[in-house]
Order: C-alpha cells, then sequence, then structure tokens
C-alpha cells in the first residue's frame, strides 16, 4: 500500500510506526509537523493571531500547518491509499477535508483525551475513520478504541539500577500529585529520578528536579534503562494509556501508576502494577523486592506496533 502518516512526533515515537510498515513492504511518507517552523511576520501578527483564536476559533499555526502539509502531498506522485493523521488536531479543518483529495482512505488516531484537547470535537468529521485511546470519547463520539503501542523490547537483563523509580513529565496540575510522591519515596529511602521539564524553570520543589530544555527520546530511555520501577500520572479526565504503560510492557519493568483503568486491561498484574490514590499515594516497600512476572507472550504481542498497524491497515 501507498501510505502518508501524518503527526507531531515530538517524540519521535510515530518512527516506530513508520519503520514497521516499511518493513512490511508498504511505501510510506512521513510528514512530520514538528518539522515546520512557523514565525509571525511581525508583533502584530501575534496580537491578530491572538483575536483571532480567542473569537473567531481559528489560528494562523494551525492554517500554517495545513497548507504546508498540502504542499507536501501535492508533491507525492500517487494517490494514496491511506492518510494516517495522528493529533490532527493541530491541522485546521478546512486541510483536513481537502487531505481526500490524495487519498482513498483518510484515518485519524487520536491519543489525547477531548475533555483536555477540547479541538479534537472540531476534527472529528473531517475523516472516514477515527481511532482514539481514550474510552470515554469512543463511547461519546462512536469512534473506534485502540490503545498506544509497545515500540521497545528489553534486550538484557539489569540487576544494577541507578534508580528504583524513574518518571518525567511536563510541567502541568500533576506537579503536585508527582511531588507528594517524590516526598512518600523520599521518606522511604527509596531512590528516585523524577524530572519535570518547564521552559522557564522558575519552580523550586526540593522533591523534584526541574529542567527547562526537553530531554531527547534517547536521554529519556537510558534513565529508564536505569530504572528497576517506572511511574505514570495520568492527566484529569483521562483514562486512555500512556507510552510510559507501553514502555514498562516492553521493557519488563514494575509499574505504579495513578490510572485506575489499568485494571480493566488483559495484561494487568498486580504483582507488576501498583494503582495508586493520587490523593494520598502510599508506595509499599514490598512492591520493589518481588520481581517482574512475565506477561503471556499472546497477550504482549496484541499490543506491538506491528499489530497495532495490522489493526488500522488491515
Amino acid at each position: 500500500m501507498n501510505i502518508t502518516l501524518v503527526s507531531y512526533d515530538n517524540w519521535r515515537l510515530n518512527k516506530y510506526l513508520e519503520d514497521s510498515l516499511k518493513t512490511k513492504g508498504h511505501t510510506v511518507h512521513h510528514i512530520d509537523i514538528c518539522t515546520f517552523i512557523y514565525k509571525y511576520p511581525s508583533f502584530i501578527y501575534k496580537i491578530y493571531n491572538f483575536f483571532l483564536k480567542t473569537f473567531i476559533k481559528k489560528n494562523l499555526k494551525t492554517i500554517y500547518y495545513g497548507n504546508e502539509i498540502i504542499k507536501r502531498l501535492q508533491e507525492i506522485e500517487k494517490k494514496q491509499d491511506i492518510i494516517l493523521t495522528i493529533k490532527g488536531d493541530f491541522i485546521h479543518p478546512k486541510s483536513l477535508l481537502e487531505f481526500k483529495n490524495y487519498t482513498n482512505k483518510s484515518i485519524a488516531f487520536f491519543n489525547d483525551s477531548s475533555s483536555r484537547c477540547p479541538k479534537i470535537k472540531r476534527v472529528l468529521h473531517c475523516f472516514d475513520e477515527v481511532y482514539s485511546f481514550e474510552k470515554n470519547d469512543c463511547e461519546k463520539y462512536n469512534l473506534k478504541f485502540i490503545p498506544n503501542w509497545v515500540y521497545t523490547n528489553k534486550t538484557k537483563e539489569n540487576t544494577l539500577y541507578e534508580f528504583q523509580v524513574f518518571n518525567i513529565s511536563s510541567k502541568d496540575n500533576r506537579v503536585p500529585i508527582i511531588s507528594k510522591i517524590a516526598k512518600n519515596l523520599k521518606e522511604k529511602n527509596i531512590k528516585y529520578k523524577i524530572i519535570v521539564f518547564h521552559k522557564k524553570n522558575k519552580i523550586s520543589d526540593s522533591n523534584l528536579e526541574f529542567i527547562s530544555k526537553p530531554l531527547t527520546l534517547t536521554e529519556v530511555e537510558i534513565f529508564t534503562n536505569q530504572s528497576k520501577v517506572l511511574l505514570d500520572i495520568n492527566r484529569k479526565g483521562q483514562k486512555g494509556l500512556s507510552f510510559r504503560v507501553f514502555e514498562s510492557m516492553g521493557l519488563e519493568k514494575k509499574l505504579i501508576s495513578t490510572n485506575e483503568d489499568l485494571k480493566n486491561y488483559d495484561f494487568y498484574n498486580p504483582k507488576n502494577i501498583l494503582i495508586i490514590d493520587e490523593k494520598k499515594p502510599i508506595i509499599p516497600l514490598d512492591f520493589f523486592q518481588n520481581e517482574y512476572e512475565k506477561i503471556p507472550e499472546v497477550i504482549l504481542k496484541k499490543y506491538t506496533v506491528v499489530e497495532w498497524s495490522n489493526q488500522i491497515f488491515n
């Protein structure tokens, strides 16, 4: 098949999907919105865009992204069998509708919830088929459910860990919860590395490490490999499973999470996954003492990037 992948690939995770499709023999074009650089012609345009977003619900950046994507689609000689758009809420609806001129089928996948990203709701009608990792959105808007994917595998046995717990998050309303968890870990002398990214980096918290420059996926993977347990804090109103869950599965690492919906998945094992109350995050020491129990291969396979693409692309 001829497939075009349109995505905002800030963590380079969609590159794994691209590589998987190419391995299967598909011809794949990846249009990464992260490579687009929009600059306001002048400060007046910045003010103008503020009023556009506030009163008319338009954004010069999303319009620019859409126009740039259309240019790249025009450069592709063949009409595509499928265009898959990941995080299409970054693109203006008019451009998304125009995608259909360049493909036989236009598909969307959202790994954000509409409660956190309301713009998702305004673009759902632009696609022939829509998938989401958020069960509530699937029920509410009649979308097809599919979670994120396992993109990494365990390479070697590691018995010497630098940290017991690792997490990296962006600065948002989860920071107070993360700080509570870090405090609980510190009180129990559990060594951890918990990083919060914030561009201005003006926050002070002795329990957390703040950075103003984002880490690359490779840098994050180094800390992940150095850690025995991964920490996952789901966003408010979100049930969809983050990539941290699937990293833990692929690397065969234990997981501490605030996402109670994990109990409803077939890979859930309380010996591997500790679900904590975000209001009172208590982490028992014995969770670290027991070894990870391997997930049955037949279950793990269902969540790999290969099976994910099989479901989307038949």
